[in-house]
């Protein structure tokens, strides 16, 4: 008997389906990761198994990107498997080629991204040869059973789908090409003065990064304005209420040069304090005669929740990230199964899930939520939940309808998970609740003195009838209440009332706010709007710059990249985010940084989904975009790229000139009239950018750092201080990294500690410990007047493995014997980030790590054991449960005899090179290092010009292999010498 397959794009859809067919198509059996009958099999990704990756002839390894091995335009691109889900991407194509499944459906998300997830698991299970099984496409809206056996009964061919399938091969491979491309080319141009500084571009990130880099253009050369509002306190029989002036014959000013009209000027606002005086002075104390208007309007619940509402409003509600509020969503959906899928663009629902609503209304009525279950229980009592376009509405519907909560009410929630169900859930509810109804009531008060009018406005909101807002704890106000001004006490028709007062109220206008990643997050959904042309506008209506699912990692990547920094919850873009904006301006590939490129995209493949372009057309046009990008980087050969630059306001060093920035360095252009000295140094350092603060500092104080961010020419991150060096030589300053090496230990150059305050005192001997160079050092570890001698071993570097230790981290450690849990330590031989406290070791006589327990408040669950005993205290219940999971038929293989553990002494056996080193008894691999580091530094051997490199004596040649290395090869060079004993 031959089968079906039936791939979905997740667990979820796959019993969805398995629970639809089976009255029609009988019982399923469930297995590890399917599900099978007589006729179906069914099965499912969890989003991407497979992604696209150029052959392995055109993969350039970071750290050889060049000009030379650009531009990269693959004639064809392999696949390969996402590494996280190779599990289930083996799981999938096993069942592809089973020899009784001879069909397969594509039940992916409805959508340009499902239907590249199918056709890449298909191509991928086939190999060379392909699996040739005919493919038919179920496409579905809705995931009630019965919408989902209509979709079986009208399953589309795949030449109706190919057109679809074209434009998400298209989407992807575009992608891959000209980020690839311009990030390789924009990095090889950075790279070009040496070192690694690497400059990622991408459609939606750069596009994304220039919104952000745009607003803080604007608040840099924003000039601030004075500007006075005037002011007035009225008494009327019932009481007092206030009013604001306004010239009742303001118009908006005409747009200028650049389009746009001066939002600033506004009809409350008087730009002379002499005229705002005048209107004061003329108006106080005088009688004014009252006209009223007062109607009541209603204001409905905002709509259900997508992905990005969803970002939006709890980043500003509760201060989540973007990032935070997917993990809580994504858990909410998958663990607890609280809430529908999360990473949906829409904010309705299908139109046949009116009974799943009804259902879900009265499970929160039930669910014994004492805060939101009478609310439910009411939508019950009053038959709220009814069909209504605003919620339901199949065309509103795309890949995945709104989010909303499921039928199961969830328990054992994190505090931050409870907020944002309750959070999704008001608002649920909220759409089908009546509207907010208030009374508005606009005032005009009218002063008549000298021949002139001055009119004074009043506003006031009273809400009648809270409507949806009860849900969100508001109720009513009472006639009497005069909160917040809003509610105006009452002038009876024909009645004056007094000006009591009229005052100046002197401000200033203020720039355009920063992004936050609410806000942020809806200029990347808008996107489109920006842009001019109708057509390009228009492709980009509901795509925006990525998909909801995308975004926040899109945000967070441009702070990883630094990009941009988070500070509380604005977003700030840094120097090297300028400079990039600077370059693709300046190499005329600003394309790059504009929506416009994502709405032509949008647009072409459109057409591509109808047939009216073809697939080659398209990428014939990215392969030439691509050249073209790489192009313009290769063939710049001016000195610097055009932009707005800085002058700095520290004097060069070398002859008191003025410095000033360009694309590369800053550099000395000498005094009025006369000619630069020389001086100048790099922006971009080993790849980080100073910010102008930073060169500021560096430039006045000679040093600056601990700074993160750096990378090596290999492309490795680490930390380092920089200082400015005078070389007597080149008779200039010039810039050097400083590792924390102790120059005085050597010298013997007696140090001076009586400007500073003690970091605390030395766990070693008792005398204060101060700050040193880069280091942490007992007053008595270096030669000082009242000690030339050091007779103290404490010191400590401001860097450990890449981590800067604070000072208040180093007083922490004096005081208590341990910092608080640091988690920027990169290790040198996975290159791996790690958490840990500093502690000091008072046996080994040094500063130690410790780390977190994993147990108990660990991130992640100890990992699984076979074959052990069963813990004592394990009940005979869960032995039985144990029990169970083994199938009888199969014998339990015999256990393998546990291997000793390895004790903390015993180690490894040096090779006799090493030995002669080191010595020959066993030894750990850790330790090899430190006996290997006190080794070095007793025979001077790190080379005086850099410090991370080490020299090879007579010992050591034999165990280097050749004369020098550095000091992050040494733990790969360490295990080819050491073996078991």
């Amino acid at each position: 008997m031959t089968k079906t397959l039936v791939i979905a794009e997740k667990p979820s859809v796959a019993q969805d389906i398995v629970r639809a067919l089976t009255p029609v198509a009988g019982k399923f059996d469930k297995h590890d990761e399917h599900f099978e009958n007589d006729s179906y099999v069914v099965t499912s990704a969890v989003g991407h198994l497979v992604e696209i990756q150029a052959p392995e002839e055109f993969d350039v390894k970071r750290g050889k990107w060049s000009f030379a091995n650009l531009p990269v335009i693959p004639p064809h691109f392999d696949l390969k498997p996402v590494d996280k889900t190779k599990t289930r991407l083996n799981a999938v194509v096993k069942q592809a080629k089973r020899k009784d499944v001879t069909q397969l459906i594509n039940a992916c998300d409805a959508g340009r991204e499902g239907e590249l997830i199918f056709r890449l698991i298909e191509q991928y299970a086939g190999g060379k040869t392909g699996l040739n099984k005919p493919v038919k496409r179920l496409w579905l809206q809705s995931m009630t059973p019965q919408a989902i056996r209509d979709g079986f009964d009208a399953l589309r061919t795949e030449k109706q789908m190919q057109g679809l399938a074209d434009a998400a091969r298209s989407r992807s491979e575009a992608d891959w090409l000209v980020g690839i491309n311009g990030t390789r080319a924009m990095t090889a141009f950075n790279s070009r003065d040496g070192g690694f500084f690497l400059t990622t571009v991408g459609r939606v990130q750069t596009p994304t990064l220039s919104v952000v880099v745009e607003r803080e253009e604007k608040i840099r050369k924003f000039v601030s304005r004075d500007y006075w509002e005037i002011h007035g306190v009225f008494q009327a029989e019932a009481g007092q209420y206030p009013g604001k002036w306004f010239d009742a014959n303001f118009k908006k000013p005409p747009p200028g040069p650049d389009g746009t009209a001066d939002a600033e000027i506004r009809a409350d606002r008087v730009w002379s304090e002499r005229e705002a005086r005048e209107i004061a002075d003329a108006a106080r104390g005088k009688p004014a005669t009252v006209t009223e208007e007062s109607k009541p309007t209603t204001q409905a619940s905002p709509m259900l929740f997508d992905l990005t509402s969803l970002q939006r409003e709890a980043n500003g509600r509760f201060g989540f990230s973007a990032k935070t509020t997917l993990a809580l969503a994504q858990s909410l959906y998958e663990r607890h199964k609280a809430l529908t899928y999360p990473r949906t663009d829409s904010r309705a629902l299908p139109e046949d899930y009116l009974p799943v609503v009804k259902d879900t209304m009265k499970m929160l009525a039930d669910s014994g939520m004492k805060h939101l279950a009478p609310f439910a229980q009411q939508a019950v009592d009053g038959s709220y939940v009814k069909p209504n376009k605003r919620i339901f509405d199949n065309a509103k519907v795309s890949d995945h309808f709104a989010i909303i909560p499921t039928l199961q009410a969830p328990s054992g929630l994190s505090d931050a998970e409870q907020k944002l169900y309750d959070f999704v859930v008001r608002r649920f509810m909220s759409v089908f609740f009546p509207s907010a109804e208030f009374q508005v009531t606009t005032r005009i008060s009218t002063v008549e003195a000298g021949g002139r009018k001055y009119p004074f406005r009043s506003d006031g909101k009273v809400l009648v009838k809270p409507g949806w807002l009860a849900i969100w704890g508001k109720e009513a106000i009472n006639d009497d209440d005069e909160k917040d001004g809003k509610n105006l006490v009452v002038v009876k028709p024909g009645e004056t009332v007094k000006t009591e007062s009229a005052d100046l109220k002197a401000l200033k206008t203020r720039p355009p706010a920063r992004y936050s990643e609410a806000t942020l997050l809806g200029a990347m959904e808008g996107a489109g709007k920006t842009i001019d042309d109708d057509e390009l506008r228009e492709a980009m209506q509901e795509k925006g710059l990525g998909t909801p699912a995308t975004r926040a990692a899109t945000i967070e990547g441009l702070i990883t990249e630094k990009y941009m920094l988070r500070e509380g919850r604005e977003l700030i873009p840094t120097a090297k985010a300028f400079q990039l904006m600077t370059l693709l301006r300046g190499l005329g590939v600003e394309e790059l940084s504009k929506a416009e490129l994502t709405g032509e995209w949008e647009y072409k493949l459109a057409q591509m989904e109808k047939g009216a372009l073809s697939r080659d057309a398209f990428m014939r046009e990215i392969a030439e975009m691509t050249q073209h990008i790489v192009k313009k980087a290769k063939e710049y050969d001016r000195d610097t790229v055009p932009g707005d630059y800085t002058t700095l306001s520290t004097p060069c060093p070398n002859c008191g000139g003025v410095v000033k920035e360009n694309y590369r360095r800053y550099s000395c252009t000498g005094k009025a009239g006369q000619e630069p000295c020389g001086f100048s140094f790099g922006k971009s350092p080993a790849g980080r950018t100073f910010e102008v603060a930073e060169a500021e500092v560096l430039l006045r104080d000679k040093h600056i750092g601990p700074l993160e961010g750096f990378r090596s020419k290999a492309g490795w991150p680490f930390t380092s201080e920089i200082v400015l060096k005078y070389d007597e030589e080149a008779k200039n300053w010039k810039l050097e990294f400083d590792f924390g090496d102790d120059k005085n230990a050597d010298t013997g150059e007696i140090v001076d500690f009586s400007e500073q305050d003690t970091v605390g005192p030395c766990p070693v001997c008792g005398a204060p410990v101060f700050e040193h160079g880069s280091n942490y050092v007992c007053e008595k570890s270096v030669p000082t007047t009242a000690q030339p001698t050091p007779s103290c071993t404490f010191k400590t570097g401001k860097i450990i493995l890449q981590q800067p230790v604070e000072r208040a981290q180093m007083e922490k450690l004096l005081a208590t014997g341990k910092t608080d849990l640091l988690d920027k330590f990169v290790s040198m031989r996975t290159r791996r980030a790690f958490k840990a406290f500093l502690t000091w070791n008072a046996e080994e006589g040094k500063v130690t790590f410790e780390f977190a327990p994993r147990e108990g408040g660990s991130k992640f669950p100890p990992r699984k054991t076979f074959g052990k005993a069963a813990p004592a205290g394990k009940t005979a219940a869960a032995k039985k449960v144990a029990a169970k999971k083994t199938p009888a038929a199969k014998k339990a293989p015999a256990a393998k005899k546990a291997a000793a553990p390895r004790k903390p002494g015993a180690g490894l056996k040096p090779s006799d090179s090493l030995a002669a080193v080191i010595g020959a008894e066993p030894v750990a691999r850790t330790e090899v290092i430190k006996k290997l580091w006190d080794y070095i530094k007793a025979n001077g051997l790190q080379d005086a010009a850099n410090k991370r490199a080490i020299n090879a004596d007579a010992k050591l040649k034999p165990v280097f292999g050749k004369d020098q290395v550095t000091m992050f090869e040494l733990a790969g060079i360490v295990g080819k010498h050491l073996s078991a004993p």
